[in-house]
């Protein structure tokens, strides 16, 4: 919505600018020595004998404020502009209806659509949402965000207006089942959805089922994220025979049966997240029926252990992103990790936080997974020198290390200099044995080599030596209540609260410090490509 309101005004204020010379391929002629107002006369618009379907396409290249700016040169750019636009993102605020008819006049090519309104104010209801289904009959992808005022009617008569919807995302709004399920009776193209805190779906046996409608055989990707009441999509699950990547993640509810199911219906799944579920190995039993399995993400499932990963390890032999967060239970330990090393020699990605592996597992791994490139370790209290050394030696295709908060020092470091020939990037983080110095003679010995370091630096304001041994926030592998001690009777106020803030501190940074290098992990994951349902 402030997007036209500013484009409009630049429309209103054109000839203004046009004298003043603001106007894109637009030159004054040469040899001519005139006022503004004269040469404004003279110019010649280099751009008139491009055809607006090649602009189009030059517009079309551009970042959003760049299309703005362009669109507010001329009256014919302006024009151009709006017909070429795909995407259009805007505030669903209950001020947005009156506007409806004068934007999808101007953008009535858009194809992808994102309305978005904070929790603070009143969003759009039925009726514009109606209103925008009939101007965009065309739309291929939707957003919500926080449209607490939709509600099943208006969802349900914007489907039956769009049904070639193809992706659907909806987070934070208030209409249920009904609503889901007309999408899925209408929709018969739709190929993503993904699900977020959907406030309209009932508690336990009064919620009705969702899915799959004629959505059946299109569907191809399902997140759902935080749900009370997530099983009632089981269904819709179960149902969509073509299904390749399913995300459930922080939904609350026993998962083993939905799995279970699931497995018995669907062969083809090639991505499965699960992230703080409730299940099991008799989950992850279900999983490993899906022998096309390439990617798996286990994050804090307390109750999943070396039996189920050996399971999945045992039957899913074209694995190769594997990510496993053990919340330090260590209930998945080397036993898993060797069967995914005897059963899986396509991994190409490991990455292992809160798990302990020794160095019987890592030098497995890196003597079976020969096309092992991207490895992260992190928060493991048995991941040291040796095992850093290990990993040098055996590990010729790794492209992309990540340690982080492991006991490594300067020594583990040297033996990089020497091995991973393949090896182009480090990140190092939280671990305080290595230096800065270490790191300097790294990049010294592989120019090419790029060594990204977070040295943990102790803070000693007074110069004096410190029992407080918390001196980094989120130093993940530290015991915070044994370190926070000592300094006896002697110990003044001032120093007693350094004690508590640093105290403090690293408890807040055992929250944040996992969310931190997973942003990291997803950035690695994106370089080395997608799977191959994409």
């Amino acid at each position: 919505m402030g997007q036209f309101a500013s484009t409009a005004a630049g429309a209103q204020n054109h000839n203004h600018r046009k004298k003043s010379g603001f106007t894109a391929m637009v030159m004054p002629m040469q040899g001519t020595e005139k006022s503004d107002d004269v040469i404004g006369e003279d110019l010649s618009d280099y751009s008139f004998n491009i055809p607006d379907e090649c602009l189009a396409i030059i517009f079309q290249s551009l970042n959003s404020g760049d299309r703005k700016r362009c669109s507010l040169v001329c009256r014919r750019w302006f024009q151009i502009e709006g017909q070429s636009r795909h995407r259009l993102s805007l505030r669903a605020q209950t001020e947005l209806a009156t506007e409806i008819p004068s934007i999808f006049s101007r953008f009535d090519s858009v194809t992808k659509l994102a309305l978005k309104c904070d929790r603070r104010s009143v969003s759009i209801g039925d009726e514009a949402l109606v209103l925008i289904s009939l101007r965009c009959r065309n739309l291929t992808r939707l957003k919500l965000r926080a449209c607490r005022d939709l509600t099943d009617a208006g969802i349900e008569a914007f489907a039956k207006n769009c049904n070639v919807l193809k992706k659907l995302s909806c987070g934070s709004c208030s209409f249920g089942a009904k609503g889901m399920n007309a999408v899925f009776d209408n929709c018969s193209s739709l190929e993503e959805l993904s699900v977020k805190r959907l406030r309209g779906i009932a508690n336990g046996a009064m919620a009705d089922p969702i899915g799959p409608g004629v959505a059946a055989g299109s569907l191809r990707v399902i997140c759902l994220k935080e749900l009370y009441n997530g099983q009632c999509f089981g269904p819709l699950i179960t149902g969509s025979k073509n299904l390749k990547t399913l995300k459930l993640l922080r939904c609350s509810g026993d998962w083993d049966k939905i799995l279970e199911a699931i497995s018995d219906q669907i062969s083809g799944l090639v991505e499965v997240h699960v992230e703080r579920l409730q299940v099991s190995d008799a989950g992850l039993a279900a999983i490993s029926n899906c022998s096309n399995l390439e990617i798996l993400h286990l994050v804090k499932t307390p109750e999943c252990t070396n039996v189920g990963l050996k399971n999945v390890a045992e039957h899913c032999k074209l694995l190769r992103k594997l990510h496993i967060d053990g919340w330090k239970t260590n209930r998945i330990s080397d036993e898993g990790l060797l069967a995914v090393a005897n059963h899986c020699p396509n991994l190409q990605e490991l990455v292992l936080i809160g798990v302990n592996p020794t160095l019987v597992s890592l030098e497995k791994l890196a003597t079976n997974c020969p096309n092992l490139e991207r490895l992260a370790l992190c928060g493991s209290e048995t991941v040291g020198d040796p095992e850093l050394s290990c990993i040098a030696e055996k590990c010729v295709a790794l492209k992309k290390l990540c340690i982080k908060s492991c006991p490594i020092s300067n020594l583990g470091m040297e033996a990089l200099a020497s091995g991973c020939p393949s090896l182009i990037k480090v990140k190092v983080k939280k671990c305080r044995l290595v230096t800065s110095e270490a790191a300097d003679r790294l990049r010294a010995s592989r120019g090419s080599l790029a060594v990204n370091l977070d040295t943990v630096e102790v803070e000693n304001p007074d110069g004096a030596a410190s029992d407080d041994g918390v001196s980094e926030a989120g130093q993940e592998n530290q015991q915070v209540g044994g370190q926070v001690g000592g300094g006896g009777g002697a110990a003044n106020i001032a120093s007693n609260n350094t004690r508590r803030s640093n105290s403090l501190r690293a408890r807040l940074g055992l929250l944040t410090g996992r969310n931190l290098v997973a942003c990291t992990f997803r950035r690695w994951s994106s370089f080395g490509g997608s799977s191959r349902n994409n």
